[in-house]
């Protein structure tokens, strides 16, 4: 309703100007009218662009003058009126300083980035190489999954759009070496003290970064934690900007539900719970520097969440994504929430301008290419169903209709396992 009130005073202005106006020239006419008549059309015949230079001579020019006022002022109050209507309305429409998406109420806060920050984080004169760190196990589950990562790895990073994509570390956290470390870059961390991690294994993951931090050399300024069970489906860029890190906003990650439990890590004192972001900590590109300092508060929150029961209870196999994020917060460090850093089928069917494929969730359909999740179906891929050695070379691809995420999802393991040596021995 406010845009249409100021619509109306916008056409309305000019016409009652224009009404008051008419009038004077309307006496002004009748006054002359019968002794310029003639006049005025002969000269109009004779030279009509000398009469609008000149204004018209003697008594006919001064009443054609008279009569021509009149319109020139019209002239300019309607094009300054013009004027300002379309300044203000530009500045009104166009956002004014709060951008269009905030005056139309679609902006979406997940995956709105502003354009000089991506332009500049996108430009060749700020390419910041990243380094992957993947960590891992030497369990058989984990090997074969390793092993498909870093060949796709590879393969963007050759492409065009991969110079960004710097060295590669899968951070092995069992403590030995395994059949992997020629094919991968490895370093060997330790393990959790024995029972110290409880039986959750992903408990690991900060303490494998603590030390990996410590102790090896990296020259890239930002690292991309990743994991193994992620698949590039295209090259990545540094979506990181300066010492704002990109994570992947999850779902399922909702810290302000679970302000009770929250607040034993994040007290009121630190800010609201809103400061917690909904991510985990894979994937994430972050400065090194940055890292460096939140993997120590990420372990020993992690590992108090662990030992406290009732978090235990709350956050199950998702507790050490929500100590990476509550450890980020601690350090005043927040993300930039980028919804096409990744997608994770069955839910996701459709690649889009998305970078990573996450294959967590097993993917069930009917032969009419139907989902029939939570219920094992006629076609079916899930990684646990090969945890003891890899799935075999020629995966049968999905029946018609099954969405494009996951066809691209079976075709590109098929593909790394038909180019990988000694698969089937499942080193």
């Amino acid at each position: 309703m406010r845009y249409c009130h100021l619509l109306i005073l916008r056409t309305r202005t000019p016409r009652i100007l224009l009404e008051s106006l008419s009038s004077l020239e309307s006496r002004e006419k009748g006054a002359q009218r019968e002794r310029e008549r003639e006049r005025e059309r002969e000269r109009e015949r004779e030279n009509a662009a000398a009469r609008k230079a000149a204004g018209g001579s003697g008594a006919g020019g001064g009443g054609g003058g008279m009569a021509r006022v009149p319109a020139l002022v019209l002239v300019l109050v309607a094009a300054g009126a013009f004027v300002i209507s379309y300044n203000f309305f530009a500045m009104l429409l166009g956002g004014g300083g709060a951008g269009a998406g905030a005056a139309t109420g679609t902006r979406d806060p997940v995956v709105a980035m502003p354009a000089w920050m991506r332009a500049a984080a996108g430009s060749e004169e700020r390419r910041r190489p990243f380094h992957v760190a993947l960590t891992a196990t030497d369990a058989a589950y984990s090997r074969w999954q390793c092993r498909v990562m870093y060949f796709w790895y590879k393969r963007m990073q050759a492409r065009p759009g991969g110079e960004a994509m710097g060295g590669f570390t899968r951070v092995l956290h069992s403590g030995k070496p395994d059949g992997l470390m020629d094919e991968i870059p490895t370093f060997v961390v330790d393990p959790l003290p024995a029972g110290k991690d409880h039986g959750y294994v992903v408990l690991n993951r900060p303490w494998a970064f603590v030390q990996w931090l410590q102790k090896a050399n990296i020259e890239e300024e930002y690292i991309l934690m990743a994991e193994p069970d992620h698949i590039l489906v295209k090259p990545l860029p540094n979506l990181a900007y300066d010492n704002d890190p990109a994570a992947f906003p999850f779902f399922y990650i909702t810290p302000s539900e679970h302000e009770k439990v929250i607040r034993k890590y994040y007290p009121k004192e630190r800010g609201p719970v809103t400061d917690i972001d909904p991510i985990g900590n894979s994937p994430v590109i972050i400065k090194k520097i940055l890292l460096e300092k939140i993997a120590p508060t990420w372990m020993n929150v992690s590992i108090q969440m662990k030992e406290d029961e009732e978090t235990d209870k709350t956050f199950g196999w998702v507790l050490e994504m929500y100590a990476y994020a509550v450890a980020s917060a601690l350090h005043g460090v927040q993300h930039i929430l980028r919804k096409d850093f990744m997608i994770q089928p069955p839910f996701d069917t459709k690649l889009g301008n998305t970078f990573i494929v996450h294959f967590t969730y097993g993917c069930d359909y009917s032969l009419k290419g139907e989902l029939t999740y939570g219920k094992i179906g006629e076609w079916r891929f899930d990684k646990r169903s090969f945890q003891d050695g890899p799935p075999p070379r020629n995966l049968t691809l999905p029946p018609p209709g099954v969405p494009e995420s996951v066809v691209t999802l079976v075709k590109m393991i098929n593909e790394a396992s038909a180019n990988l040596p000694r698969w089937d021995d499942g080193i």
